[in-house]
């Protein structure tokens, strides 16, 4: 898997997306929090991931989207090591749940222990 985060890997579906949070499963690691389903696609991919920052804790703009800017770096620079052995594909959809801004240190160390945690749920179950 490469470090790129490019347009087929990024979850688009509005149907995917209802299906997700109606029957998906979480993991947390504050300030984050990923939303996950087990699916199939029709192409090759193996994860389909999607980020999103809520509103009513960031009204301006520019604030959701420096976060989400800083979410899918670090995604994009821990997914190779994590989805490389992957049987099974995902949708996934991080979501930053903190009030408070944050850097690039903070949200990449906690985007690994999300990861992580994840990891460890799918292969426990």
């Amino acid at each position: 898997m490469k470090f790129t985060f490019n347009k087929k890997e990024k979850l688009k579906s509005e149907k995917l997306i209802t299906q997700l949070f109606e029957e998906g499963q979480s993991v947390a690691a504050y300030p984050l929090r990923m939303v996950y389903l087990q699916t199939s696609f029709d192409d090759d991919i193996k994860v389909k991931a999607g980020v999103s920052v809520s509103k009513r804790n960031f009204k301006k703009a520019v604030d959701r989207n420096r976060i989400k800017r800083l979410m899918r770096e670090a995604y994009r620079l821990q997914k190779a090591s994590y989805f490389n052995n992957l049987s099974e594909s995902y949708a996934l959809m991080i979501l930053y749940i903190g009030k408070d801004g944050t850097d690039f240190e903070t949200v990449n160390h906690k985007m690994k222990s999300l990861l992580d945690k994840f990891l460890h749920k799918i292969t426990s179950d």
